[in-house]
C-alpha cells in the first residue's frame, strides 16, 4: 500500500509483508522523515498535553545540517509564520541550531502532528528544490514533551533561548540571530509574547519585561528534554578521559590546578574530545560560564 504527497507533508507509507516471519514491515516517509518499523515493535505513544503546550525538537538525519545559510533560516521562520496563521497555533519560542531546532508552541485548531507535518513537509520540499537533492532531511519522528504548568514553561523557554550559549556559539542570548528572543524585547513582533510576559507580571508590562530578561539570562542548570548526539560519551567514559587527559584522580581535582593549566585542559576536553559543556560542568564542578567563555 502506498500513500503519497508533497508540500504540506502528507504521510507516504509503503507496506511490505514477509510471509516467513509473519510480520509486516512499514517504511514511512513523513515530512522529510524516513524510518522503518515492524508491527511487532509498537511505537511509544506520544504523551498528550492537557494544556496543549509542547516543547518540540527536530534533528537532521545523520546529524545533517538543516540550515546551511541565512536564507534557509529565514525560510524556516517564514514557514513557521505561514502555518501559524493557517493552523492557528501559538508560537512562544524557537531556536534554529544548524542540525537541530527547538520549538515551544500551543496547538489550537489542528493537532500537533498535523502542524509538524505541514511545517516540516513544506520546508523539506523547498530545501530539496534549492539544493537539487532528493530524500529525507529530518531524523525519526520529532520529539515532544508536554508542558503543563507555568513553572516548567518558563524553564523550557529559558532552555531554548540559552541553547546557543550552552553550545558555545555566543556569550549572550541577544547575540544569536535565529531565535525569537528579540520579539520579547520589542525589536520584532512575530510571535505570541503576551502569554509569556503575563506569567512574569500580568498587571505591569514594563516589570514583566524586566523580569523576563533577568530570568532568561540567568545562569542555570536547567534540565529539559534534549536530543543527544549519536555516540555521545557516557559520564563514565567522559570521566576516564578527564582523568587521563588532565592527570587527576577525580574529576573535581581539575579545580585545584592553576587557572592557565586548568583552562588549557578544558579547551582540550571540549575541542579534541568533544565533551559537552554540561558534561564537563557536571563531572568537574567548574561552572558553565567559565567553560563556555573559553575560546
Amino acid at each position: 500500500m502506498i500513500r503519497g504527497c508533497q508540500g504540506d507533508g502528507v504521510l507516504v507509507t509503503i507496506q511490505v509483508s514477509k510471509t516467513k516471519l509473519k510480520t509486516r514491515l512499514t517504511y514511512e516517509f513523513s515530512y522529510g522523515i524516513y524510518y522503518q518499523r515492524g508491527d511487532f515493535v509498537p511505537r511509544t505513544s506520544r504523551l498528550k498535553s492537557e494544556s496543549g503546550i509542547y516543547h518540540i525538537i527536530m534533528r537532521g538525519i545523520n546529524r545533517q545540517t538543516l540550515f546551511l545559510d541565512d536564507e534557509d533560516c529565514t525560510k524556516f521562520i517564514q514557514t513557521l509564520q505561514r502555518y501559524r496563521k493557517i493552523c492557528e497555533y501559538k508560537l512562544y519560542a524557537y531556536c534554529l541550531m544548524g542540525n537541530h531546532l527547538h520549538l515551544l508552541l500551543h496547538e489550537n485548531k489542528e493537532s500537533l502532528e498535523t502542524v509538524m507535518r505541514r511545517i516540516c513537509g513544506s520546508y523539506v520540499f523547498w530545501y530539496n528544490k534549492k539544493y537539487d537533492r532528493v530524500g529525507y532531511l529530518f531524523q525519526d519522528r520529532y520529539k515532544s514533551e508536554p508542558v503543563e504548568d507555568d513553572t516548567y514553561f518558563v524553564v523550557v523557554l529559558r532552555y531554548i533561548f540559552q541553547n546557543p550559549i550552552k553550545a558555545g556559539i555566543v556569550n549572550k542570548i541577544n547575540e544569536y540571530k535565529w531565535t525569537n528572543y528579540n520579539d520579547y524585547i520589542g525589536i520584532n513582533k512575530l510571535t505570541d509574547t503576551d502569554f509569556v510576559l503575563n506569567i512574569f507580571n500580568e498587571m505591569d508590562k514594563e516589570k514583566a519585561l524586566k523580569s523576563f530578561i533577568e530570568y532568561t539570562n540567568k545562569e542555570n542548570s536547567d534540565e529539559c528534554m534534549d536530543m543527544p548526539e549519536k555516540g555521545q560519551l557516557t559520564d563514565d567514559e567522559a570521566l576516564k578521559i578527564i582523568k587521563t587527559c588532565c592527570n587527576v584522580e577525580y574529576g573535581i581535582d581539575i579545580q585545584k590546578l592553576d587557572i592557565v593549566k586548568r583552562n588549557e585542559y578544558l579547551k582540550i576536553l571540549r575541542n579534541k574530545y568533544h565533551l559537552s559543556i554540561r558534561q564537563i560542568e557536571r563531572l568537574t564542578g567548574i561552572s558553565r560560564g567559565i567553560i563556555q567563555n573559553l575560546k
